[in-house]
This record gives C-alpha cells, sequence and structure tokens, in this order.
C-alpha cells in the first residue's frame, strides 16, 4: 500500500484569547491518498483556512500529529519545513498576490529566482507553467492588463512552477464570477490529473466543492465527510 500524502492524528487547533482559550477545532482525523481531490468546506470562521495552513506548515497544531509522506511535521525544522514548502507544496490564495509592476512570466518565475535558479531556468519553467494554464501568449504582458480570471491563472502557475506533490487552494474562485470560478476548477482539476498532484480545496462553491472525489465539512470543531453541498 502507497503511504498516504497526509494523515492526521487527533490534531486540534486553538488561539490565545483573554477570558479562555479559542477552540477552533479538536481530534481531526483525516487520511488523504496520492492523487487525490479533496474539498473541504463549512461555514465563515469555521477553521477551513486555518485547516490549510496546518497542511501546508505556514501554522502548527496546538495538539496531535501530522505526517506528510509518513513524517511528522513536529520533527522538522524551520529550514526542513521551508525545503518543503518549496518543492512539494504549492498555494493557491483567493487574492492573486501578484505583482503589478512585473509581467506574467516575471511574476510565475520569481520565487524560483529567489530560492537560488537561473533567470533562464526560471523564465523556461514559468513559460511552461504558462502553457499548462492557457497564458502562454500573455507571458510579456503586465498582470494589471489581465482579468481576474487571468490573474488567478497566472497564481496557479506560479504554484504549479516546480510540479509539486500537493496543490493546497484557499476559496480559488471566492474572487470571481461564476463563469471565471467554473474555468479555474476545470483547471484545478485538470493540472491535478496530468500533473498527478493532490489537490486540497478549501471552498464555499458547491459545484467546486461536488467536482472533488471527497468532501469534508468542518463544523462545530468537528471535521465530517458529506456527500451534501
Amino acid at each position: 500500500m502507497n503511504t498516504p500524502v497526509y494523515e492526521l492524528h487527533d490534531v486540534g487547533k486553538e488561539f490565545a484569547a483573554p477570558a479562555e482559550n479559542l477552540v477552533i477545532f479538536d481530534q481531526i482525523r483525516l487520511t488523504i491518498g496520492a492523487g487525490e481531490a479533496i474539498a473541504v468546506v463549512g461555514a465563515s470562521g469555521s477553521g477551513k483556512s486555518t485547516l490549510l495552513h496546518l497542511l501546508g506548515t505556514l501554522d502548527v497544531p496546538t495538539r496531535g500529529r501530522i505526517l506528510f509522506g509518513g513524517q511528522d511535521l513536529a520533527g522538522m525544522t524551520p529550514e526542513e519545513k521551508a525545503a518543503l514548502r518549496n518543492r512539494s507544496l504549492g498555494f493557491v490564495f483567493q487574492f492573486y498576490h501578484l505583482l503589478p509592476e512585473f509581467s506574467t512570466l516575471e511574476n510565475v518565475g520569481m520565487q524560483a529566482m529567489i530560492g537560488g535558479m537561473t533567470p533562464a531556468k526560471a523564465a523556461q519553467l514559468a513559460g511552461r507553467a504558462l502553457e499548462n494554464v492557457g497564458l502562454a501568449a500573455k507571458a510579456g504582458q503586465q498582470v494589471a492588463t489581465l482579468s481576474g480570471g487571468e490573474r488567478q491563472r497566472v497564481a496557479i502557475a506560479r504554484a504549479i512552477l516546480l510540479e509539486p506533490k500537493v496543490l493546497l487552494a484557499d476559496e480559488p474562485t471566492g474572487n470571481l464570477d461564476e463563469r471565471a470560478g467554473s474555468m479555474i476548477g476545470e483547471l484545478l482539476l485538470r493540472l491535478r490529473r496530468e500533473l498527478t498532484m493532490t489537490l486540497v480545496v478549501v471552498t464555499h462553491n458547491r459545484d467546486l466543492a461536488a467536482s472533488m472525489d471527497r468532501c469534508f465539512e468542518l463544523r462545530a470543531g468537528a471535521l465530517y465527510e458529506t456527500t451534501r453541498v
């Protein structure tokens, strides 16, 4: 049997508050296999983004264990976590976090250059990533001239630049109209198949959630698998 990409064992997260600690969720148990497409839904404030941040090593659980490929994330140094994020994890957010003064190609390849890759190699990979999202023709355009859907595709191209094992998407259609949101959902699923990635999406978009292999709802601090979205 292949080792799961993620194993969550009784994971809890809480934050300090003046009166008493605020418990976001507790005793979360979840296993995500390689190549799966998973949706997490729930009301605003239910902890969906917090859970995604834990999966992305951007935060740590208050209790419990998270294993990535069988390795306990708690045992990794900050440098090892940074390397994991750079090589194995891709992130897509509701807001694109693009730099308007730079071109589409530069936005996609910049993180690789910051990580030490040569500009020529970064540009080559960025060009390939833009082809994968259907924006090769706009590589030289300033991102400020692109539509919202196109900007999100640039953000996705940046996330898949190094062909990560996992793509983590936090409300990737939340800033888009219905048509553009549908196109982004189809793109994410296509890339997941073509690049054999695991896809974890936090979303309020019911159609997007329904298109995933499995859907989970965060409710009252617990995670439930659901067919109702």
